[in-house]
């Protein structure tokens, strides 16, 4: 997840990586060990179980040894085994159940988890193809060449990174609308919590709202972008996360670590879009032209400047949770506005100080206005059924009930 840093740890000699973070991924799940060969041995054609198994193996070889990090090679792959899977969801194949698929945490392989469906299999085959592509994401907005202590992104990357995390939301709604439903309700209960509808919801509106945060980091740097527009940014980056952190709030409790880490980057998101949406909203309203007009635009740069200091705090908490992490220097948008905000609260409370002690009465923070939310995740379709699927060219030899027996003894563990 994007680019690290080395430290020693107290008493130790080993070094320690702590990841730089600007995009929250989730944990890494990738296939494990599925004895798929045998369990479809002559149902269909011994070439295609073949390259099923290979495939699938070649993914778990990746991922193990690059920690996930060819993100191109592993996507390329992931497609094609798609392809190959939706054979096994189809009913006319009678093949959904036949395989127990199992998976495991790339950080923790003791953490696995297993099914014998094939849209199991397509769900945790998706999972991780949105996780690459957060990868991906976060790569793009930490640049090799950065300094620690000064951020400087690309339009280029950024529209990248948007483009990035607009196809990992299209990933997990597809998730959640076509593939969890179809999942009997014992396989469901079993999964584990990060893996539930309510989190890949979660996860597909913070995705969402990292977009719009991206977007939000575009405006600043153009010329054309009215302040309406910004403001409108940071107010539909709040409601993305806020919906993130209800969906996630549901299975808190009980989601560990991750989870907890999780909420806690959500908080530090919402508190520098809050920051930036009455900043924005202080200027509009310091455009007016009646004395209340600029008292309430006053009111709207303190709480900007209490908002920012609050996300700083929350930014080191999060940091700190485990597992620890290193947040990104200020970038984008934020870059701006840590210096703006403080630097405009108090040039108009000096302006408009007379105004503040003769409308006392007035001084009640305003509202921020409500939009309808513009960003929508990616279309996600499934790709074309691979031709080794045609059933009406398959030749597949006969076995005799010894073979039978024999395969069964062999796959049975050794007492």
């Amino acid at each position: 997840m994007g680019c690290t840093s080395s430290v020693y740890a107290i008493g130790k000699k080993k070094k320690q990586n702590i990841q730089e973070v600007s995009v929250f991924v989730p944990s890494l799940r990738i296939p494990a060990h599925s004895d798929i060969q045998r369990s479809l041995k002559g149902l269909i054609p011994k070439d295609l179980a073949d390259r099923i198994s290979s495939l699938r193996n070649q993914i778990a070889l990746i991922a193990e040894n690059t920690g996930g990090s060819a993100t191109n090679e592993l996507q390329n792959a992931l497609d094609v085994y798609v392809s190959l899977l939706l054979g096994l969801t189809k009913k006319e194949h009678g093949l959904q159940e036949l395989v127990e698929f199992k998976w495991k945490e790339l950080e923790d392989e003791r953490k696995e988890t297993c099914a014998a469906n094939s849209w199991f299999e397509l769900l945790y085959v998706l999972h991780m193809m949105s996780v690459l592509t957060l990868m991906e994401a976060d790569l793009k907005l930490i640049p090799k060449n950065s300094s620690l202590s000064e951020r400087l992104v690309s339009p280029d990357c950024m529209r990248e990174a948007i483009d990035l995390l607009l196809k990992a939301a299209g990933h997990l709604n597809f998730c959640v609308r076509d593939v969890i439903l179809r999942l009997p309700p014992d396989i469901r209960n079993r999964m584990p919590l990060d893996m539930h509808e309510s989190v890949l919801e979660a996860n597909s509106n913070q995705a969402l709202a990292q977009g719009t945060e991206v977007q939000l980091g575009l405006a600043v740097q153009s010329k054309n972008a009215t302040l309406s527009v910004k403001r409108r940014l940071a107010c539909e980056q709040m409601r993305f996360l806020a919906q993130a952190h209800c969906s996630l709030s549901e299975v808190n409790n009980n989601n560990g670590a991750s989870g907890k880490k999780q909420l806690l980057f959500i908080k530090w998101k919402f508190l520098e879009a809050k920051a930036a949406a009455y900043y924005y909203h202080g200027l509009i309203l310091d455009k007016g032209t009646e004395p209340s007009s600029h008292v309430s635009a006053v009111c709207c740069f303190f709480a900007a400047e209490e908002l920012l200091a609050q996300s700083k705090k929350a930014c080191l908490t999060f940091c700190l949770s485990d597992p620890i992490t290193r947040a990104t220097p200020p970038w984008g948008a934020m870059k701006h506005l840590h210096m703006k905000i403080p630097e405009t609260a108090s040039k108009k409370s000096q302006m408009y100080g007379y105004l503040l002690d003769q409308e006392k009465g007035l001084q009640n923070l305003p509202d921020l206005p409500e939009f309808q939310l513009s960003l929508k995740p990616d279309d996600y379709e499934l790709p074309e059924l691979d031709p080794a699927w045609d059933c009406e060219k398959w030749e597949i030899p006969g076995q005799t009930l010894k073979q039978h027996l024999n395969d069964q003894e062999e796959g049975e563990p050794q007492t």
